[in-house]
């Protein structure tokens, strides 16, 4: 039957009728450009009309696998013109019947019976007759009505070469409009077409999604909200060619006039039918991939409901995909980029391109809810204008050319879980919008996706035992610590956390436990990232005094001096010790930004012309009120303005590479490290709490009056990937608890570098050296005033044997706006060798001492006591950039910074003690007192008054949260 002439013919065919309507499409847009407006749109219409027409003839003179690719495209009426549409979708199930002989000569084979054995009735006139199979009504002997599904006679053959076909078109498709390369999906669909062909196959899989679906405990009382209505036939008999179903009588979905006379809820059954889809997904991890019109009927019988037909095509998903579809579902839902790129990451999505608002607008436009048919034109204008504009960002930012543009993808590897999955939502909102009800995805799909994720993040201690990483305990204290973790996590206090504890320069704490993000069931690691707010102040005013220990800057030097562009505005008298102590009378500078434009704060330069620009509220030195998101650009500022350096590279030299904690303390991350990121969320029942804290004299005015809608929104906002990489000194820190603990260990000491972190972590501290694979093609300008050159950087770095860092060789604005390949960063590092290599070359303070301070009395200086006393309010919360942190009997004992919502750092100098806690559900610092208490009780020394009173009766304290 498919011998060499016939598979000529058929090539030749397709191949024709393809390029003839390339030719049409290509002439109408040649002579749209000469065709006055009013007259643009029947031009169209008529070519539409016309080559809709080709398609379908060509699809029913050569049926097999076309038939499969008319059926999907009659189901987009969201995107493709009404003329396809109408003639199309004919193909469904209303294909020319084989003849009665060839199905008779065909069940008789698969069975070894005759047709009088077998059957009692069987009507000659097919019910519907689709690609693969026809399917007539039929009576068993026993009575029982059925229908019968047989394959047609020599498909099999047709299919596979259909299937190379299609692969050649496609692949010509892709050389000649790059932007429609559709090879993914074709290679997915030769994978799976072939197993359509076995009965036995679709047997099988309507018994398992019949199963999943609860089909047969529909009147069950206890059924979950997640149970849906729908009906699907029995199994009867099935050989590899003859399907026998159990016979269920339904209207077409196209039987619009029946659908009216039963009085049929169009919008109930497209509902159920997606909720349907959305169980089999998110839930089962088993789906039917092709839910086009014809594979569903409805219920004639009050309750209508949807019967779901036809299971040849089905998908299987595992575990983590499952997971990765429902993360990337509710990242999208929530604007989540961090959780997005985790989960595209998490499913084998590669992009070519560091691009999280562009990623988080495909997935916005790929679950939006469906349109009517006939909004389908500006439907596909609208996609077709965003595609247009993200591909003019690209090429500003890549500087490609416009061959290159036209030829580039930005999907490097698209798995085929995907292919199936994206299919899926495509048919479902096809065949919303050819029912033409409005189905809003995001609301049906939502509980389901939910159910998979939160099935694992519930399961906390009690049904978890990995709950608590699997790291060996470092000391009794830890073990009873981790026994207070698995009690919080129990009261669904803790979603993830670590904690780190050095005492006397040694490692007696390192725990991790819980999971990266409500919608994210990954364990804290280590390693994880966390968002710390304010603790970031800690780390930025240690970057400001060891400017000032290698004589960069002075405390009591004016800010104008020293940056130019702030002097004026009453602020010429401002100091550098001033900003430290919170006493500049800046506090309110830039807090419009989070009403106005909260964005804005990922641009650093923007900020700093702002902070410039601004005017003192209280006179300079006078008054101690808190610079909660100011701090971070006076500090920043100045810090740049006196190093002559960029802000990263002085955290590097000064902190990160001493302390050996590459890849664990970033303010503002780089690209690279999303799959370590853990997300936050509100601990919502210590929001009733708010009005015990928000007037409270220290706060600055803005912040008492917005301070509920401030707690609400950080999460959302700080969830956001360009937020996340911008450089804010003030509240933009991510790092782990280690990291942050070591910090804080070698100030206890003075500056003293630590011995080398616990062997017992795993992974080691200090592994992530953040090196990408693709630098950036962006050039890099030289700022004015600026002596570092980032071109003469990278030639030192690469003679010295080491791969650009692209992060610190950008002009660095915080705001991600350079792309590269989002892989893991394991594999974009070099190996252990050579990363110690380009390490050990580089001319830090390690390589000359083992102390980051050389200051004898730096204790004094970030407490702002003994001769540093007169740059401070003797009685302020804050010394000079730290908290300062007394015992019960009003005793300094060491400093240290916290941040909202409950991530802390800091030391006790007397009993050389640090520690760091970092956590993603913002407790508002109840969690970490108990933390504290027990451990600093534990080791039997002085409890910071910021973390007793109120902690010792429940779980809420807020002395943290201004912080």
């Amino acid at each position: 039957m498919m011998g060499w002439g016939n598979i000529y013919k058929r090539r030749v065919k397709v191949f024709s009728v393809a390029f003839l309507i390339y030719l049409d499409y290509k002439a109408v847009q040649q002579r749209e450009k000469w065709t006055n407006k009013s007259k643009s749109a029947a031009l169209w219409e008529k070519a539409h009309e016309r080559n809709a027409k080709r398609v379908l003839s060509l699809i029913i003179e050569l049926e097999g696998l076309w038939v499969k690719l008319g059926q999907y495209l009659s189901t987009r009426a969201d995107v493709l013109p009404q003329a396809y549409i109408s003639l199309l979708k004919q193909l469904q199930d209303s294909l020319p019947p084989r003849p009665l002989k060839e199905v008779c000569r065909t069940i008789e084979k698969e069975f070894g019976k005759t047709m009088d054995v077998l059957f009692a009735d069987f009507l000659e006139e097919p019910l519907a007759t689709a690609s693969i199979a026809q399917v007539h009504r039929a009576t068993l002997i026993d009575g029982q009505e059925v229908v019968v599904k047989v394959q047609h006679d020599g498909i099999k053959a047709i299919i596979l070469e259909d299937l190379k076909n299609a692969k050649s078109v496609v692949d010509w498709i892709a050389w000649a409009e790059p932007q429609y390369d559709f090879n993914p999906m074709i290679d997915e669909w030769c994978k799976e077409a072939p197993k359509e062909l076995d009965f036995n196959h679709e047997a099988e899989n309507t018994r398992t999604v019949s199963r999943n679906l609860g089909c047969k405990k529909l009147h069950d009382e206890n059924k979950s909200s997640n149970q849906v209505n729908v009906l699907i036939p029995e199994v009867i008999q099935s050989t590899q060619s003859v399907l026998i179903l159990e016979y269920m009588d339904g209207i077409r979905l196209n039987d619009t006039a029946s659908l009216e006379a039963f009085g049929v809820d169009k919008q109930k059954i497209v509902e159920e039918i997606t909720r349907a889809y959305a169980h089999q997904i998110y839930v089962d991890g088993f789906f039917n991939g092709d839910p086009h019109p014809g594979n569903f009927l409805v219920s004639k019988e009050a309750p209508h409901r949807p019967i779901l037909l036809d299971f040849g095509l089905t998908k299987k998903l595992s575990s983590s995909v499952k997971q990765a579809l429902a993360k990337m579902f509710l990242a999208s839902a929530e604007g989540d980029h961090v959780a997005l790129l985790s989960a595209f990451s998490e499913m084998g999505l590669k992009l070519r391109l560091d691009a999280p608002e562009q990623a988080m607008e495909v997935t916005t436009v790929f679950f939006r809810s469906s349109t009517p048919a006939n909004e389908a034109h500006q439907t596909m204008k609208s996609l077709a204008e965003q595609r247009d504009r993200n591909m003019k960002i690209i090429q500003e930012k890549m500087q490609l050319n416009r061959k290159e543009v036209k030829r580039f993808n930005p999907v490097d590897a698209f798995p085929g879980d995907i292919v199936i999955f994206t299919r899926v939502l495509n048919l479902l909102r096809g065949l919303s919008s050819t029912m033409d009800v409005h189905i809003v995805y995001l609301d049906i799909m939502r509980p389901f996706a939910e159910s998979v994720l939160l099935g694992n993040i519930n399961k906390g201690p009690a049904a978890n035992a990995q709950w608590i990483y699997n790291t060996p305990v470092h000391s009794d204290v830890e073990a009873k610590l981790r026994q207070l973790l698995v009690e919080l996590g129990n009261n669904d206090k803790i979603l993830g956390i670590q904690v780190c504890a050095y005492k006397d320069g040694e490692v007696i704490i390192d725990s991790a436990a819980g999971v990266l993000g409500r919608y994210d069931p990954r364990p804290v690691q280590p390693d994880t990232l966390f968002s710390v707010f304010s603790a970031t102040k800690g780390i930025t005013a240690g970057m400001l005094h060891w400017l000032v220990d290698n004589g960069k800057v002075k405390l009591e030097e004016n800010i104008a001096n020293i940056w130019p562009e702030f002097r004026g505005n009453g602020k010429d008298h401002i100091k550098v010790h001033h900003v430290l102590n919170h006493t500049s009378g800046l506090h309110n500078a830039l807090a419009e930004l989070r009403a106005e434009n909260p964005l804005l704060m990922s641009e650093w330069d923007e900020c700093l012309k702002l902070i410039a620009a601004s005017v003192p509220e209280t006179e300079p030195g006078k008054q101690q009120l808190y610079h909660y998101l100011s701090y971070g650009w006076l500090c920043g500022g100045i810090i740049e303005h006196a190093s002559r350096k960029k802000f990263q590279e002085i955290l590097e030299e000064a902190f990160i590479h001493p302390l050996k904690i590459e890849g664990e303390l970033y303010v503002g991350i780089p690209p690279g490290v999303e799959s370590r990121l853990a997300s936050l969320t509100l601990d919502t029942d210590d929001l009733n709490k708010l009005s015990e804290i928000r007037n409270r004299p220290v706060m600055p005015s803005t912040f008492q009056n917005n301070f509920a809608q401030l707690a609400t929104s950080l999460p959302v906002l700080f969830n956001m990937l360009n937020i996340r990489r911008a450089i804010i000194p003030a509240a933009n820190g991510h790092c782990s608890a280690r990291a942050l603990a070591r910090y804080y260990a070698a100030l206890a000491d003075g500056g003293v570098v630590p011995p080398p972190h616990s062997s017992r972590s795993n992974p080691p501290l200090g592994r992530h050296p953040h090196i990408p694979s693709y630098p950036s093609k962006k050039s890099h300008k030289r700022q004015k005033g600026k002596r570092t050159n980032m071109v003469d950087a990278a030639s030192k770095n690469k003679a010295n044997g080491c791969r650009q860092n692209r992060y610190y060789s950008k002009d660095f604005k915080g705001s991600g706006d350079s792309y590269t390949r989002v892989d893991s960063e394991d594999s974009n590092s070099t190996s252990s060798s050579s990363t110690s290599n380009c390490n050990a070359n580089r001319d830090t303070p390690q390589n000359k001492t083992d102390k980051i301070f050389s200051n004898p009395r730096i204790h004094d200086a970030f407490m702002g006591v003994g001769e540093y006393g007169n740059l401070a309010l003797p009685d302020g919360i804050f010394g000079l950039g730290f908290r300062r942190l007394k015992s019960k009997d009003e005793s300094l004992i060491g400093f240290g910074h916290s941040g909202m919502g409950g991530s802390t750092g800091f030391c006790d100098i007397k009993n050389r003690f640090a520690i760091a806690v970092t956590l993603n559900k913002m407790s508002f610092g109840g969690v970490t007192a108990k933390i504290i208490e027990l451990v600093c009780s534990e080791l039997n020394i002085p409890l910071p008054e910021e973390f007793s009173g109120s902690s010792r009766r429940d779980l809420n304290t807020f002395s943290p949260l201004i912080n």
